[in-house]
């Protein structure tokens, strides 16, 4: 409006009334104050200055819209310029906006380097939304919300057109398993956490839930009993247990109160959100560590075990567990028994039951022994089997002789294996007439056949002994005669010892050189003098049968020959002179 314009208005009071409506630039009041006295002009400059508000950066005001373009929305909020309001700003609901519509707007800046007001619809509107969402903080009202998508950590929630966090331990009192469940669900909220100076909001669900269930939550902890027996929802499964909701408290139903037989996860028993009878069978005094058991609301069945499973009963069961010294069977839930290896076979090779049985196995097997108290029932296959030592007297009386298989070798001496589940040993002593075995090891190997003569039997305690060079007869009366005292014959040197040699005389028979009858060497050892595999001549000089011991010197042998030597030189020279 011009000035020219303004002054044709006659009254004060009509003045005031427009002024209070539009902006008049004060230049056009003094391009026109020729026409006027000073009185006159100070009252229109004082009209015009009151309708300037004073505004600052950051508030919120209220403007009409003078003009809607492609670009901006031109507001008039009484500065002395026009505010411009990015057309972006009102997204898809322009329409609902015309000129001479009056809004809230939001100063952003009083003057841009064009000198126009920089305004903000949008702000706007989020000022009074954050207002109204403090207010509901502070009351401690709820408020709704869309969840709008999923994120790390948890969800983000449309509260009143503002994005807020809701934490995925924030979304329900239970653990979520499907979180994109949730996405595009509306559902009310408590804002739990404000922060005016980043804009940030933090709501929960679990709070109002938690809020809802809090006097059924202390009435189930006023009544909590030992031995109760309360309904529940399965929370959560681990390795260890299964989390049960009771209705806002949670208790603990550990693997081991789950069944009375064997479990290998609790997931074999329970399911996620599945309902579930439970007995309280402990808890702390604060009540917040509830202990279930679900199993404690069957019978215990090791309370009957000894008159259902007595000695001598047969039982059938499933391999559920493997060890080095036995096999458990499971004979009903909750009863186990152990058939231990030395209970597998009459045959004592099985070394390791993996040898017979593998888990999930179902086999039949005889009560040996049952002790309710200790939890502990022995059970026996090889009992269901014919016992072949109940006729090995029979089958190898004393004195027979077998042919067997060598099994295991010891220091000691030589397992030989019958038939299966009779084994018997051939002592070191009895492996060679002739030899003086240092390791069975130098007579046979494993697996060989061996000849063997029973020496005696042991049917209680399940023993054999035998022998080998008995199958030959003992050579050593025949020695008598070809090693008497004295006797010259050779060796052969097959080891050195401590004391002397070692050698192999013609008859196969071993026989002793001390050292004292070796030459003595120009430098070291006597026996080190004598490789192995050297011929020495020699001559007995102890022959002891009952020890199997004989005893020859090379010395003595040199001896003697040196005197027969002797003999026959003076023997020659005593001759006739005329036999010359």
């Amino acid at each position: 409006m011009q000035i020219n314009n303004i002054m044709s208005e006659t009254k004060t009071t009509q003045l005031k009334r427009d002024y209070g409506k539009k902006v008049i630039p004060l230049s056009q009041f003094k391009e026109s104050n020729g026409d006027y006295d000073e009185n006159e002009y100070n009252e229109f400059k004082s009209l015009y200055e009151n309708t300037l508000h004073t505004i600052s950066e950051g508030e919120i005001v209220k403007g009409k819209i003078l003009a809607i373009t492609e670009k901006e929305v031109k507001v008039d909020i009484g500065f002395k310029s026009e505010g411009i309001i990015p057309i972006t700003e009102f997204g898809t609901n322009l329409d609902q906006y015309k000129v001479g519509n009056e809004i809230e707007v939001f100063l952003d800046n009083i003057e841009d380097k064009e000198g126009q007001v920089i305004l903000s619809h949008k702000k706007a509107d989020f000022m009074r939304v954050w207002e109204r969402i403090t207010k509901i903080h502070d009351a401690g009202e709820t408020v709704s919300g869309t969840i709008q998508k999923r994120i790390k950590g948890g969800m983000v929630v449309n509260v009143m057109g503002i994005d807020s966090f809701l934490p995925g331990s924030q979304i329900d009192v239970k653990p979520i398993r499907d979180f994109d469940a949730y996405v595009g669900r509306e559902m009310q909220f408590k804002i739990v956490k404000l922060n005016n100076l980043r804009k940030n909001i933090v709501v929960s669900s679990r709070a109002l839930i938690e809020e809802a269930t809090k006097g059924q939550r202390e009435r189930i902890l006023n009544d909590l009993q030992k031995g109760q027996i309360l309904e529940g929802t399965v929370k959560n499964i681990t390795d260890f247990g299964a989390f049960i909701d009771l209705g806002g408290v949670d208790g603990l139903l550990h693997i081991t109160d789950m069944s009375w037989g064997r479990v290998k996860h609790p997931s074999e028993i329970v399911k996620l959100d599945e309902k579930v009878q439970v007995m309280v069978i402990d808890f702390n005094e604060q009540k917040d560590r509830i202990s279930l058991g679900l199993k404690q609301m069957q019978p215990e069945p090791w309370q009957e075990a000894a008159k259902k499973y007595p000695v001598n009963t047969m039982v059938r069961g499933k391999i559920v567990s493997i060890t080095d010294y036995g096999a458990f069977i499971e004979i009903e839930k909750g009863i186990e028994g152990l058939i231990h290896i030395s209970e597998m076979s009459w045959n004592q090779s099985v070394k390791h039951p993996s040898q017979i049985f593998n888990i999930g196995d179902e086999i039949e097997a005889e009560v040996v022994s049952i002790a309710a108290d200790e939890r502990k029932i022995s059970l026996s296959i090889k009992k269901l089997q014919n016992d072949p030592w109940s006729e090995v007297e029979t089958k190898y009386p004393v004195g027979s002789k077998h042919t067997g298989k060598v099994r295991n070798l010891t220091n000691f001496g030589v397992f030989v294996e019958l038939e299966p589940g009779i084994d018997g040993l051939v002592h070191i002593s009895d492996l060679s007439w002739t030899k003086k075995v240092r390791n069975p090891s130098e007579i046979v190997k494993k697996g060989d056949d061996i000849d063997v003569v029973i020496m005696g039997i042991d049917k209680d305690n399940r023993r054999i002994s035998m022998s080998h060079k008995h199958i030959s007869e003992n050579p050593w009366d025949g020695f008598i005669e070809a090693y008497s005292s004295g006797t010259e014959t050779t060796g052969k040197v097959i080891r050195h010892i401590e004391k002397g040699l070692i050698v192999e005389l013609p008859l196969g028979v071993e026989g002793f050189v001390p050292m004292s009858h070796l030459p003595k060497p120009e430098k070291g050892d006597n026996a080190e003098a004598v490789p192995e595999g050297t011929e020495l001549s020699l001559v007995v000089i102890e022959f002891d049968k009952d020890n199997k011991k004989i005893v020859l010197s090379s010395t003595e042998f040199e001896k003697a020959k040196e005197a027969r030597l002797v003999e026959e030189y003076n023997a020659s020279q005593q001759k006739d002179p005329s036999e010359a």
